[in-house]
């Protein structure tokens, strides 16, 4: 009795020494497709391509194994697994080496189970095994290798963010019988289009000195317009918008309108007055696009006006964008360079409002700034 139990304890025992001594590699754990942004052109599709890319995978053990394998991820659609809620991949295994000779591959629902498919080349689908076959029959064998191409897809409109987003997910090759796994983890990044703004004279709009006593005193004053040149360069074709910030908020005079940017205050706190920055689109050039038409959004890009070569100024709570199509509500087309004359219309308030024991000094200062659709 004793020698039987004993004999059942030493077979119940070598699976184990077996999975330890097995081992299974890959030549890569992470796989990343790098960054990509709306920028990059690419032909119009449903889905964008992100890359491919290639990694071996390998199974050694002292004696002979069953050398099935199964790889655990979540499934997407058809035969590819699921990257994010907004991308996928496919896994595709060929080049099948067993005990050093060529073999064909069978997929299988599970371990032991007769293969469904076989062929030298086969994309792994969710929930199967890849084995590796002799005569149509799953062999066993001491080393087993593969090779993968890993490709993944993303939807068309992936990347249009507008913050850097980073994608992850992970799969688990197991080699079930070896009691072997390794996990592969695959990386994705997205960044906005890169656009940058330059103005004339280092953006600095001087109206010169003024005398109070030429100006009106019981009047608001509307001084002559200056002109600046603005020059927007992105990396490639995108959809922009610009939108201003005011950086003396508050000291705005004439009210609450959004457009009127303040002058700052004087020496007893009295708000200096107030002005407008004008982007009239027949001053505008955009790529070579005949003529610019602006529109505008109060929905943050949900709903726009209908584009038209009507001047307008530029808000603080709306956005401002450029289209080629006149009467269109489609928002902003994809512009790379936008260049041209902008137009900074100031009013003082009336004099005898303001602190004149000292000499007052315009102090308006704001910001333009480009966000991405």
């Amino acid at each position: 009795m004793n020698r039987l139990l004993l004999a059942a304890l030493a077979l119940g025992a070598l699976p184990v020494a077996q999975a330890e001594d097995c081992r299974l590699n890959l030549s890569e754990s992470r796989l990343d497709f790098g960054v990509m942004n709306r920028t990059i052109h690419r032909a119009p599709s449903a889905e964008t391509l992100l890359g491919e890319r290639r990694l071996s995978l390998t199974i050694n053990c002292p004696q002979p194994s069953d050398m099935s394998l199964f790889y655990r991820a979540l499934a997407g659609h058809g035969e590819r697994f699921r990257f994010t809620d907004r991308g996928s991949y496919e896994v595709q295994v060929s080049d099948a080496v067993l005990d050093g000779q060529a073999v064909e591959l069978g997929l299988i629902a599970g371990q032991g189970q007769a293969p469904g498919t076989r062929a030298n080349v086969l994309a792994w689908r969710p929930d199967q095994g890849i084995v590796p076959l002799r005569d149509g029959v799953p062999a066993t064998g001491s080393a087993f290798s593969v090779q993968l191409l890993v490709n993944a897809w993303a939807q068309a409109d992936a990347t249009l963010v507008r913050d850097a987003v980073t994608w992850e997910t992970s799969g688990l090759f197991d080699a079930v019988a070896t009691g072997q796994a390794r996990e592969l983890t695959l990386q994705a990044g997205f960044a906005p289009a890169a656009c940058t703004a330059n103005l004339s004279n280092g953006g600095i709009v001087d109206f010169g000195r003024m005398w109070a006593k030429s100006l009106n005193a019981d009047k608001e004053n509307a001084l002559a317009s200056r002109n600046l040149m603005l020059n927007i360069g992105c990396d490639g074709p995108t959809r922009f918008t610009l939108r201003m910030q005011d950086n003396r908020n508050g000291t705005a005079t004439g009210g609450t309108d959004e457009t009127a940017y303040g002058l700052g205050v004087d020496n007893s706190r009295n708000n200096i007055g107030r002005y407008y920055l004008y982007f009239d689109p027949f001053d505008l050039q955009a790529d070579t696009l005949p003529q610019v038409y602006r529109t505008d959004s109060t929905t943050n890009g949900v709903a726009w006006s209908s584009s038209s070569a009507y001047p307008i100024p530029i808000g603080s709570n709306s956005l401002l964008g450029f289209t080629d199509t006149p009467g269109s509500h489609a928002g902003p087309t994809a512009i790379q360079n936008l260049n041209g004359q902008i137009s900074v219309r100031a009013i003082l308030a009336p004099m005898n409002t303001l602190d004149l024991s000292t000499e007052v000094l315009l102090d308006g200062s704001g910001t333009i700034e480009i966000l991405y659709l």
